[in-house]
């Protein structure tokens, strides 16, 4: 546990060095959703550290290792998941595949792009979970390829209720790299919020509609 604490912390400190990952509880921000939230998260920032995306390219590897074993295949969700699921399948000599949001509109109507065959297990790599809706339908097309899918791996959670029951739901195993719990803790141990700022981002954190509404 101590080991997995240094990487989640090492990684949330890299997130917000870079400024992947914002926390304004003062001056929310707005999703596309509409909610109004004290973070936005755009993991896509990494790709341009070569440092940052190397370890968390190899800490993606122990992860799959420790937690789901080698699968036959690395998938990653459009379009966050693609670059890193490359990288990743990379390191382990892996096939890769990704997964749209939508299926083409021309063409073969391909939702998932590149080479799949039924019963492979597979590894899905995601950015960052919200919600966990759009991650999990790439997981249910997966499932309805005849593929096993052997879980989900990422880099961040907003940790939100609704995410841990959709993958609850779906029956598919999430581990994450970090998680705002942890993010949190590493930007005040880093002066980047104050113990006022930790109390409002703690409250959205158990209920973001909530917080919302008073902003």
């Amino acid at each position: 546990m101590i080991l997995n604490e240094e990487y989640e912390l090492k990684i949330a400190d890299f997130l917000l060095q870079i400024k992947a990952i914002k926390l304004q509880p003062n001056k929310p921000f707005t999703w596309a959703s509409g909610l109004k939230s004290p973070i936005y998260c755009d993991n896509r920032k990494t790709l341009s550290y070569p440092k940052v995306r190397t370890y968390i390219r190899q800490q993606f590897v122990n992860m799959i290792a420790n937690e789901f074993g080698k699968p036959d295949v690395i998938a990653g969700v459009a379009t966050g998941g693609i670059a890193h699921g490359v990288l990743v399948a990379q390191e382990m000599g892996l096939p890769f595949v990704y997964i749209r949001s939508e299926p083409k509109t021309h063409g073969l109507s391909n939702l998932i792009e590149g080479e799949i065959e039924e019963g492979q297990t597979v590894v899905v790599i995601e950015d960052l979970i919200s919600t966990g809706k759009s991650s999990i339908k790439a997981v249910d097309a997966l499932r309805k390829a005849n593929c096993e899918v052997k879980g989900m791996a990422a880099i961040f959670t907003y940790n939100l209720d609704v995410a841990a029951d959709n993958f609850k739901k779906s029956k598919c195993k999430l581990k994450t790299l970090t998680n705002y719990e942890t993010l949190v803790k590493q930007a005040l141990q880093s002066n980047l919020i104050s113990e006022k700022d930790l109390n409002s981002l703690q409250e959205w954190r158990v209920n973001p509609e909530i917080w919302g509404a008073k902003k």
